[in-house]
């Protein structure tokens, strides 16, 4: 970032009320979201790609009842909730291909409701 750009962040926070503390974290750039659908009996997208070392948030939403989100490989999981957004953050520390799967029982089909994360260097 130029110099020019960091003050005048600086400057807008202080007369914002931000302060130069909440400057430094609006100049940070956002981690990548990607953002799926679990609905029955899928997720959707249902295949990602990531780069290891690289942060990223998965944003879940249900289309229509509660499932949940189980990547033991990569140690992570989460409930989905109707009518919220889940959110997981995820820094992948191997390379590999990685399954993950609805955890709560979602009906007759639940046992499809798979996908995959591949993480690359």
């Amino acid at each position: 970032m130029n110099s020019s750009l960091r003050v005048l962040i600086i400057v807008v926070a202080f007369f914002t009320g931000l302060g130069v503390g909440a400057a430094r974290v609006i100049a940070q750039p956002a981690e990548p979201v990607i953002k799926i659908t679990a609905k029955k009996f899928d997720y959707t997208p249902n295949q990602i790609t990531l780069k290891k070392g690289v942060p990223v948030v998965l944003e879940f939403t249900s289309a229509d009842v509660l499932m949940g989100f189980n990547m033991p490989d990569l140690n992570a999981r989460s409930d989905i909730v109707p009518g919220q957004v889940a959110r997981v953050r995820l820094v992948p520390n191997k390379v590999g291909t990685f399954a993950f799967f609805c955890d709560i029982f979602c009906g007759s089909g639940h046992e499809n409701m798979t996908g995959t994360i591949t993480v690359v260097e």
